[in-house]
């Protein structure tokens, strides 16, 4: 099976794989967002929601690597990709307290754990309500 192609990111972020440096992750999303014009509710929302991604992926990372986030902007909306490199397969909780915060407060949210990777992906349109998957 081929590997999946993934659209190159507007703004790519790479941390250490840290809670410790998820502040820096949530400031630049806001920053993204206040650029695009976003209600400042829609703001605080996003940050959120890429902190409760963050909890998601952060305690599955193997050891020593990085914590990713891709951002990917358009004219109407903003998606955060967040991920981390994975030692093992891993299953997403999809009945954990983060991923009810996170889909609850964006209009999109999925996991994918394909390529060694365990990712979360958040998209939020300005003045959307979230729902979830």
């Amino acid at each position: 099976m081929p590997a999946k192609q993934r659209t190159r990111a507007d703004v790519e972020l790479r941390l250490p794989a840290d809670s410790a440096y998820v502040s820096v992750l949530r400031t630049t999303t806001a920053g993204l967002a206040a650029r695009l014009d976003f209600p400042i509710d829609d703001i605080e929302d996003l940050r959120i929601a890429v902190g409760e991604a963050s909890a998601m992926v952060l305690p599955e990372a193997a050891p020593d690597t990085d914590l990713t986030c891709s951002f990917y902007m358009t004219a109407g909306s903003l998606t955060v990709e967040v991920s981390v490199e994975a030692p093992f397969p891993v299953q997403p909780d999809y009945d954990s307290f983060a991923w009810q915060v996170l889909s609850t407060l964006a209009t999109r949210a999925e996991a994918d754990t394909s390529d060694g990777r365990f990712s979360v992906k958040i998209s939020m349109e300005p003045g959307e309500p979230g729902f979830g998957p």
